[in-house]
């Protein structure tokens, strides 16, 4: 007799269908002997790596004084009086009289109106309590109130009225609650996943701060070290925010080749372009406090950095939609899977592509209105060294990004095409019913 209706035997496939969702299928044992052939070699190399290059902390070196190589301390605004600007010598007007230059003019303007003397406490360090003059002029464009809290300089050999001086405000409290909006946001909508996620971030920035930057400047290979360092990153976030699988694994196998093709790319057009990675103040501090830094290795280093975030999401994506298609139809195969799940791909490299053109644009914004104002050729513009910096960092960046989708849809399609679900631990599937049925007969 058939089984009863009031009591009918679950279907398997419909259980499949129902939860596409939900944590991917284990792959089978074969499969998985595969991939960890693959990745285990990978991931101890970089662990080798890590323990080679390990810096043991950033070299120390005497203060410059120049740029972000000061000394600083904490300070606070204790009172803030207007005064006119020429009681105070706010600036000197050139000794010849002279204001038909720029600097001049400037000089005049300066001493007009009523400026800003700001007595400043210093809170932090051996000289806690000390206090000195700030003088804030009307146009200036940070003005100090009472009660702000304030960054100092100090420099030790300058005259005694002189060694302090306002360099910043303090936005401790501002950036830590935005900081803290930002990972209750996170895990109000990702739930655990967003707890992994955010754990992965700090282990990202662990990454950068105590080996990446350190190893630079203890004079090793930059691109070496940004290989290491990136695959270590991409290892811990992909694995804690995805979970140790084969899915998770094929994302890793296709952010890794392509990042090698941007890390052959950049040195290839890098060195071809006579990139020197040293453009402004900042990197000319950088060269001049540690001469043996290699800065177009440097500069490579932070295209290959720059370009890991957004791989990942491509990889990831690109993988998990080769999985879903194949748990909607198991029987695709890798051709018909690589080219459904190359579909969702080709949308996805518009809107990459175009995301990261425009943040790299929008941090040279202010350069780009530079060239603007000089009314400069778009030649010239995209070949001045400044410019063409980010516009090389782009476009490998964006061929990286635009192979990983094909690279990570073929592998994750041969994959997931290739597992045998008979060598699956546990695994029946092979003795249900074929597809389509309406159930077994129960045996009396």
């Amino acid at each position: 007799m058939t089984s009863s209706p009031q009591n009918p035997e679950p279907h398997g496939h419909d259980h499949g269908h129902v939860h596409s969702h939900g944590p991917a299928a284990p792959v089978s044992q074969h499969l998985r002997k595969v991939i960890a052939a693959v990745l285990i070699p990978f991931a101890t190399a970089v662990v080798v790596g890590l323990a080679v290059l390990w810096p043991g902390g950033t070299p120390g070196h005497e203060r410059s004084g120049v740029g972000f190589d000061r000394q600083t301390e904490q300070g606070r605004v204790v009172s803030v009086e207007r005064v006119d600007c020429k009681d105070v010598n706010a600036a000197q007007v050139p000794p010849t009289g002279d204001t038909s230059t720029p600097e001049g003019r400037e000089a005049v303007e300066s001493q007009r109106g009523d400026c800003g003397r700001a007595t400043v406490e210093v809170v932090t360090g051996k000289d806690k309590g000390r206090t000195f003059v700030e003088i804030v002029q009307p146009d200036a464009p940070r003005q100090l109130k009472q009660g702000q809290g304030v960054v100092v300089a100090y420099a030790p050999d300058a005259p005694e009225d002189l060694q302090y001086s306002v360099t910043d405000v303090d936005r401790d409290f501002p950036i830590a609650l935005l900081a803290g909006i930002f990972a209750l946001v996170v895990v109000v909508v990702g739930r655990m996943r967003g707890v992994m996620a955010l754990i992965a971030l700090a282990a990202s920035f662990a990454v950068l701060t105590l080996f990446i930057l350190p190893a630079i400047l203890q004079g090793s290979n930059p691109l070496v070290v940004a290989i290491v360092g990136a695959s270590a990153i991409m290892l811990i976030a992909l694995y804690l925010c995805h979970g140790v699988n084969a899915r998770t694994s094929v994302a890793v196998l296709g952010t890794l080749i392509s990042l090698l093709l941007i890390g052959l790319l950049g040195s290839l057009f890098i060195g071809w372009a006579s990139l020197s990675g040293n453009t402004d103040d900042n990197t000319g501090l950088i060269k001049g406090l540690y001469p043996e830094i290699d800065m177009s290795g440097l500069l490579l280093a932070g295209v290959i950095i720059g370009s890991l975030g957004v791989l990942d999401d491509v990889t990831v994506t690109q993988t998990s939609a080769v999985w879903e298609l194949h748990r909607a139809d198991p029987g695709m195969g890798p051709r018909a899977l690589y080219r459904s799940a190359i579909r969702i791909g080709r949308d996805h490299i518009a809107s990459v592509v175009n995301t990261l053109v425009l943040a790299y644009a929008g941090a040279a914004l202010p350069l780009l209105l530079l060239f603007s104002i000089a009314q400069s050729s778009v030649g010239t513009v995209a070949t001045s060294e400044l410019v063409a910096e980010e516009i090389v960092r782009t476009l490998i960046g964006s061929i990286g990004l635009v192979a990983s989708v094909p690279v990570t849809t073929a592998l994750a399609a041969l994959v997931v095409s290739a597992d045998r679900p008979q060598d699956r631990p546990g695994d029946t599937s092979a003795a249900a019913p074929a597809r389509g049925g309406r159930g077994r007969r129960r045996k009396r």
